[in-house]
């Protein structure tokens, strides 16, 4: 598209899209979605306990969640802990070979604990892993 200016010269007009402030935002949205999806993997806040010894495993396994309200999760479902044991048995399947991860609030009372572990071990499955977290070292541990 052309036009004429004040003084009789012929002008176009520039029809080139600038791309930079559209790659700054997507970058940005790329940033900010890196950093959210680790805390949208589970939408159940538990506090774990912290240990020296923590294995980071990759695999994705069936995870069972205890809240501090003793509340039972299977994966992000509630679920009734009468009805565990016929939820985590999958037909055709060895119970023996299955992995659960269990990850329990630290305020949970070892009774609760307990029963969650003995409905666990109703479904046939022995190979339990606890989910803990590293223990964070903090300036004002170390001077002691």
């Amino acid at each position: 598209m052309a036009f004429t200016s004040n003084n009789g010269r012929t002008q176009s007009s520039l029809s080139d899209i600038n791309i930079t402030p559209l790659v700054d935002v997507v970058l940005v949205l790329l940033v900010i979605f890196m950093l959210t999806a680790p805390v949208l993997q589970s939408g159940i806040q538990v506090k774990v306990p912290q240990t020296k010894t923590v294995h980071e495993v990759t695999q994705p396994r069936m995870v069972l969640t205890i809240t501090k309200s003793q509340e039972v999760y299977l994966g992000d479902k509630p679920v009734n802990l009468a009805d565990l044991p016929t939820l985590l048995r999958k037909p055709g399947e060895d119970p023996a070979t299955e992995v659960i991860y269990l990850r329990a609030d630290e305020r949970v009372p070892f009774g609760a604990f307990a029963s969650v572990m003995d409905a666990v071990k109703q479904a046939g499955i022995s190979n339990i892993s606890i989910v803990t977290q590293p223990i964070q070292n903090s300036p004002a541990t170390n001077a002691q």
